[in-house]
């Protein structure tokens, strides 16, 4: 017993280790968490003292918990069984699938991570690209919200920038829930965004196991009393219009909805841009007929290294304005009072047209809508055309630059010209006639809101983009 023994160097510093390990893990540790957990309780408390909607006890919850709950939610543990059953294998490797699918769905919300590093990065990202206007908002009715009711934002979706700007918008009202899709589940941004509390889906999945765990989920968000955000349309749009609702996430809080427990409040959100980063490769999705479209990391490196030239060299300009508007609040229990059978296809319809309604209007959106109806026009007439066309949008939320008419046609100028989308000759502003598509997309934003739906003849088609031919490449 008090023989000396020799060991390598090697041997015996691996052995430490493992102790070190072992006396951590058991009683560093753990200290370790609770101390750090306490000084993390204190610090939400008081960060829920000047939210207006608390973060709920189910945000915070740890994510091994959340995927234990979810795993063994009665109706996820019947459809693993039926799964086994239909397809002929074992119960525990159909559980195993429903872990996995828990685990790519479940988020790990960082209180710290949202408040201290996402809010601060979205309202520098968001005024230092753009121009932010927060315009119509019915502050008397939000407030009005049932603190008790869990609130779901609803959104048209223009651009990967709405994720950032309403984030930073809602920054004091609380803490956004998104449901975001596979482009954001590449590391280390999926880790950043888990942390931020969004949880990822796969939008086109058919696997009815997949459906019912997402669907558990959402059902246990909605009863938890989460904030959630969410895009009904379920993509991007590819022409610039407002698209037809997808009733999939919506199916699935209505399916959630306790009428004994919570409301579920609807807060319509439109937003629109004088500039969507994303433009070319949506405009040129729409003309291959494909959503399949991905911005390579390279092409997106360039653009990010370009603009961070431009600043150091003093030639930096912002991509005009982002407008931003909150309608009226829906209360479900309020809407489906004396509606029989499944109310998503009509609650649906009345979100799109709550949304609608209230979408920005933006100089860009405007004067390229006249110059596609109009053809080349002179500055002074382009200021005549807009003024007519606001007098016939009483109901509309027009930005007007510093409330001036010239303000808004110079603003929505430069940034035409800049991009090339128009050009000027002999005192004529010109549609670029190899970037209509663009001019085309920018607006159909707003062509809902026009007189006669906007078409270029006074019908109701719209604006089209011209033939492939005459299409502008793709590209950042």
């Amino acid at each position: 017993m008090t023989q000396t023994v020799e060991l390598p160097l090697w041997l015996f510093m691996l052995i430490v280790g493992f102790a070190a390990v072992t006396f951590a893990s058991h009683f560093l540790f753990p200290s370790v968490r609770w101390f750090f957990r306490r000084r993390l309780e204190r610090a939400v408390a008081r960060l829920n003292q000047r939210l207006e909607r608390p973060i709920e006890p189910f945000k915070l919850a740890r994510r091994h918990d959340m995927i234990q709950r979810l795993i063994h939610d009665p109706q996820v543990a019947q459809a693993a069984a039926d799964h086994a059953a239909a397809e002929g294998i074992p119960e525990n490797v159909a559980f195993e699938q429903v872990r996995r699918y828990a685990r790519e769905i479940v988020p790990g919300f960082s209180a710290f991570a949202y408040f201290s590093l996402a809010i601060r990065a979205a309202r520098f990202l968001s005024n230092a690209v753009y121009r932010v206007r927060l315009g119509h908002q019915d502050e008397e009715a939000l407030r009005a919200i049932d603190p008790n009711a869990t609130v779901v934002f609803v959104m048209n979706h223009r651009s990967n920038m709405d994720y950032v700007l309403v984030t930073y918008l809602a920054a004091e009202r609380s803490a956004l829930s998104y449901a975001v899709g596979e482009w954001a589940r590449v590391w280390p941004l999926s880790r950043l965004i888990r942390a931020m509390g969004a949880y990822f889906i796969r939008r086109r999945s058919r696997n009815d196991l997949y459906r019912k765990v997402l669907a558990a989920y959402v059902r246990l968000a909605t009863r938890g009393g989460s904030t959630q955000a969410m895009f009904p349309e379920g993509g991007l749009s590819l022409n610039g219009a407002l698209a037809a609702p997808k009733l999939g996430l919506l199916k699935y809080i209505v399916e959630g909805y306790d009428p004994d427990r919570r409301d579920v409040v609807f807060v319509p959100v439109a937003l629109n841009y004088d500039r969507v980063l994303e433009d070319k490769i949506l405009t040129s999705a729409a003309r291959a007929g494909d959503r399949r479209f991905r911005a390579r990391i390279g092409l997106v490196a360039l653009r990010l290294l370009r603009q961070l030239w431009l600043w150091m060299t003093g030639r930096y300009h912002r991509s005009g304005y982002a407008g931003v508007n909150f309608g009226r609040p829906l209360s479900l229990a309020g809407f489906g009072a004396g509606r029989e059978g499944d109310i998503t296809k009509p609650l649906a319809r009345e979100l799109m047209q709550r949304i609608s309604a209230i979408v920005p209007v933006l100089p860009v959106p405007l004067i390229a809508a006249i110059l596609l109806r109009h053809g080349p026009l002179s500055r002074a007439a382009i200021g005549h055309r807009l003024k007519d066309l606001i007098s016939a949008m009483p109901l509309a939320h027009v930005h007007m630059p510093r409330e001036n008419l010239s303000c808004a046609v110079e603003a929505g100028l430069r940034q035409l010209l800049r991009r090339g989308l128009a050009t000027e000759a002999g005192g004529q502003i010109v549609p670029a006639a190899d970037r209509r598509d663009l001019l085309a997309f920018y607006a159909n934003s707003i062509r809902h809101l026009l007189p006669n739906g906007g078409g270029p003849d006074g019908g109701q088609g719209g604006f089209s983009a011209p033939a492939k031919g005459n299409a502008a490449s793709a590209g950042l």
